[in-house]
């Protein structure tokens, strides 16, 4: 039977725990789910009994309001038991106008059948209407639709996740251009095609579409090949069925990739917006030997190769690496990395999956580096207090591109490095992203040595450190390096090291012990503060 419905008056309650209330910038799209789907499960007892068939379903809703209108975000499936219903017709038509996609109606305990009159409603404003049998409870359904939406989003993922790989693939071909194309066009089952500034067709693959697909395509390319500060990253269409997208490729010429296809999937924009990344680099105007390279450096890293593999390819110009957590703690998926990374600048991203990153560098702060009973002990602690973290998402920013605070996103920042030193970036980071959860900072970057720091000797310095913090452990100088940062505070570098404060204590003291110091002392904390930064 359904689950006891709500008092009348009562706010509608929640949707299941670790899914948005509305949709958020950062969030990645959720492929829908068929009703048809809903539907062919024989266990849930369900009956479509008026409207059409086809809808598709984004939420699961149950409400007993008179009018959950302003409740509903549109594509729900809207379950009741009909205990307020007075108005058949007029509570379906506030359902098609909020943009319903369903209506589940429980029998018993308040209707022994569903009502004649809501029926002939549904049929009549062209809303799906199940019946619900009396032992199919409410959460069931709601718990089958959501394990349907899983189920197509991990397909889905899996989808992005090939295409990149066969877009990155093709982009290092003797011939690149056309079969980044020509795979791009496969995997969107439509038509790909590069375009200059003024709409004509240099490369193409796929099918040919009709005239005015062909026509607006040409128009897309125009608009996003605009330069000026109101020039869009991107442009859609829809033409005769066909949905259309256009990316600017920059350089000084402003091609652009085109795209239409019939049917439209929620990752089809992460795919094509790869495509359109490794088109820009490959088709950069007067390239030569350098920036061939460089191209073919940065290929090589979204196929998984480690930094420096590449880094004698990348140049000289600094880089910057930023280090990523959703601030729900919720671990990032394949679409939200990407959507970071574009919204950062860069289509250079490495995350959004269930294992540690292929090319950092940095293991997280204050893991087992060390050696002995300490660094046991840490490993342990670590363990037992935070469990397993997510896996930061990584993403590579060129010269030029700072990072700034994204929603739903705790960034750090490290500071610019040449290439050769992106493994101390991608420490660099690490660290900057705790700090930033230890403060509850949208974003905190490196901050490179400056000031009476940046004129000690380097040589010296260095040395002189190495001797001074000899006695620690790997995980105990991490310990201390993160406290001092965060002015002693025992709360945030717990938060920071994702340990308890007592494990930050007992460090602590093992550190004045070891180096027979003091920390209380501001002189001596100035002097290992500086130890760490040249060490």
């Amino acid at each position: 039977m359904p689950d006891l419905p709500g008092l009348p008056g009562l706010p509608d309650l929640p949707g299941p725990p670790g899914l948005p209330a509305t949709p958020s910038a950062s969030a990645p799209p959720t492929p829908p789910v068929a009703l048809a789907e809903l539907l062919a499960r024989e266990e849930l007892e369900l009956r479509l009994i008026a409207g059409p068939g086809e809808a598709e379903l984004l939420w699961v809703h149950a409400s007993e309001m008179a009018d959950p209108y302003p409740y509903l975000l549109g594509g729900e499936l809207l379950l009741s038991a009909g205990v307020l219903l007075t108005n058949p017709d007029a509570y379906v038509a506030r359902l098609v106008e909020a943009g319903a996609a369903a209506l589940g109606f429980g029998v018993r305990p308040v209707h022994e059948a569903v009502p004649p009159e809501l029926v002939a409603a549904c049929d009549r404003h062209g809303m799906p209407l199940v019946e619900v049998g009396p032992g199919t409870p409410f959460t069931a359904i709601a718990r089958a639709v959501w394990g349907l939406m899983a189920a197509a989003r991990e397909r889905e993922l899996r989808r992005v996740t090939r295409a990149q790989q066969a877009l990155a693939t093709a982009a290092a071909r003797p011939d690149p251009v056309p079969e980044v194309l020509r795979r791009l066009a496969v995997r969107l089952d439509g038509r790909a095609a590069l375009l200059t500034a003024g709409g004509e067709e240099l490369h193409a693959a796929g099918p040919r579409p009709a005239p005015g697909v062909t026509d607006a395509l040409g128009r897309l390319a125009r608009l996003v090949a605009r330069e000026g500060p109101g020039a869009p990253a991107s442009a859609t269409d829809t033409v005769d069925g066909s949905h259309l997208l256009a990316y600017p490729l920059g350089g000084t010429e402003r091609p652009a990739l085109a795209v239409a296809t019939r049917h439209r999937l929620p990752g089809d924009h992460t795919i094509a917006g790869v495509a359109a990344v490794l088109l820009s680099l490959l088709t950069a105007p007067h390239q030569g030997a350098t920036a061939t390279a460089r191209s073919a450096a940065l290929v090589r890293m979204l196929l998984g190769a480690a930094p420096d593999e590449v880094a004698p390819l990348l140049g000289e110009d600094p880089w910057t690496v930023v280090h990523a957590h959703r601030t729900d703690g919720t671990p990032a998926d394949r679409f939200a990395a990407e959507a970071l990374g574009a919204a950062l600048g860069s289509g250079l991203v490495d995350g959004g999956r269930e294992a540690e990153s292929e090319w950092g560098a940095a293991p997280e702060p204050g893991a087992d580096q060390g050696r002995g009973a300490d660094a046991a002990a840490d490993a342990r602690v670590r363990g037992a207090d935070a469990g397993a973290r997510p896996a930061p998402v990584r993403v590579l920013l060129p010269a030029g591109r700072t990072a700034a605070p994204q929603p739903g996103w705790t960034l750090g920042a490290s500071a610019p490095r040449p290439a050769a030193d992106l493994a101390d970036a991608d420490t660099g980071a690490a660290r900057a992203l705790g700090h930033a959860e230890a403060t509850r900072a949208p974003l905190h970057t490196e901050t490179p040595l400056t000031g009476l720091a940046a004129l000690l000797p380097p040589g010296p310095a260095a040395a002189h450190a190495r001797a001074l913090l000899a006695p620690l452990t790997a995980p105990l100088a991490e310990t201390l390096r993160c406290w001092l940062s965060l002015h002693g505070s025992w709360d945030r570098t717990a938060v920071a090291l994702s340990v308890h404060r007592n494990t930050v204590r007992q460090r602590i003291a093992r550190c004045g012990e070891l180096l027979g110091v003091d920390l209380d002392a501001m002189d001596v904390r100035t002097e290992l503060w500086l130890a760490l930064r040249r060490g």
